[in-house]
């Protein structure tokens, strides 16, 4: 049986990368929701207005939205499908990619109900990487100790258990 760590960490990777499939979908295509994708359109571009840096480079709205979208995707489908370190990895670009959304919220002065959920999967992602990076409990093995080569447990594992007299 899978322990409760295994469990965790494969239901939030789904989880969270089904929602940055479909998020990152929603900035790529009208074909889900057309008042969404209309709605990021009108989001990235008041970003891109809040940080002249961009434009000076090069970046339009419609570059940084698409940008976003297609790694979101990306990392999404890594989430759901990939085992092993490369859900690690998909895990932080994500997280890193939340960080700068909700400076772009901030930036342009969103209210909260605007950003939330970024917050939420933000705290999610957090969760997932620490749960992961952690290391799995081992149970502890019994150790010899070898006397006059006769093998021995050490001393505290071989008394007895509280209440319980050893006759030898």
């Amino acid at each position: 049986m899978a322990s409760p760590r295994t469990v965790t960490i494969v239901v939030l990777s789904v989880a969270l990368g089904l929602f940055f499939v479909f998020m990152g979908t929603i900035k790529l295509t009208p074909r889900l929701s057309r008042d969404a994708y209309n709605e990021m359109k009108r989001a990235y571009k008041s970003y891109v207005r809040a940080l002249p840096m961009l434009r000076k480079m090069g970046v339009s709205s419609i570059l940084l939205r698409k940008s976003i979208g297609a790694l979101e995707v990306a990392c999404g489908i890594v989430m759901t499908l990939v085992p092993g370190r490369p859900k690690d990895v998909a895990n932080f670009l994500l997280l890193l990619l939340v960080l700068a959304v909700l400076f772009f919220h901030q930036l342009v002065g969103d209210p909260l109900k605007r950003y939330a959920h970024a917050l939420v999967f933000g705290i999610l992602l957090t969760c997932r990487l620490l749960i992961a990076r952690q290391p799995e409990e081992q149970p502890p093995e019994k150790r010899i100790l070898s006397v006059n080569g006769d093998e021995q447990p050490l001393i505290h594992e071989a008394a007895p258990e509280k209440g319980k007299m050893k006759v030898s």
